[in-house]
């Protein structure tokens, strides 16, 4: 049982529910603030526990430097590992370097590679994402845990349920991704819980070139310009 449970009465917790609705907007308020000036962005997710030393670590890194060659900024949720060689390969390359940074008990600071005037902190998991999502031009999704699960689904579900428009979602590493997409294919495609058309809601790719030829193809007719 949770504990608020033990030492809180019904009508108390009901109480504090609704005042985290102000926290809540302020949320959405700095976030719709600071991000709607950045212009063209591409968010790169991965796991807060990849070392320097690690192959996907470097990967990033130049995929970073070869998105922002393009124009285009970098968003990351802010973190170690795989957000910070995101934000370093945007820094590195004098490109627009965004942090979304989420409070966590653990695994979680600001990376030194961020923006002084880019670094955004929330408290709130859904108002992060929306801003991840909302400021995005593409998703680049490179190996990591529930947190980039959590992204990368949430991503396709918009998509597929037609509640945003389509964007390039580029998964990075055939190795580490192909067991969960031979279970897409082969469960959820064959159960019938999704569409067969489904699976081309994303790319997957092992290089930073193809990265950026399919972010150039997606965008070869468009003005790009921030998505809001």
């Amino acid at each position: 049982m949770n504990k608020n449970f033990k030492t809180k009465n019904w009508t108390e917790i009901k109480s504090n529910d609704s005042w985290a609705i102000f926290k809540i907007m302020g949320e959405f308020v700095k976030g719709y603030e600071k991000l709607n000036q950045i212009g063209p962005c591409v968010s790169i997710f991965g796991s807060a526990r990849t070392q320097p030393d690690n192959v996907y670590y470097k990967l990033t890194v130049e995929i970073a430097k070869n998105i922002t060659d393009n124009g285009f900024g970098i968003i990351t949720g802010g973190g170690p590992g795989i957000m910070e060689a995101a934000n370093k390969g945007a820094q590195e390359n004098e490109g627009t370097s965004v942090g979304i940074n989420i409070t966590l008990p653990f695994e979680q600071e600001s990376n030194k590679y961020i923006d002084y005037d880019k670094n955004i902190n929330f408290d709130y998991f859904f108002v992060r994402k929306v801003m991840l999502v909302k400021y995005s031009q593409c998703f680049v999704v490179m190996p990591g845990g529930f947190g980039t699960l959590d992204e990368l689904f949430e991503a396709m579900t918009l998509i597929q349920t037609l509640k945003i428009d389509r964007f390039p979602i580029i998964l990075v590493g055939t190795k580490y991704w192909s067991g969960l997409i031979d279970w897409i294919t082969n469960t959820l495609i064959t159960e019938g819980m999704i569409s067969p058309e489904d699976i081309d809601l994303f790319h997957i790719v092992d290089d930073a070139d193809k990265v950026i030829e399919i972010l150039n193809n997606f965008y070869s007719d468009y003005d790009i310009s921030p998505n809001f």
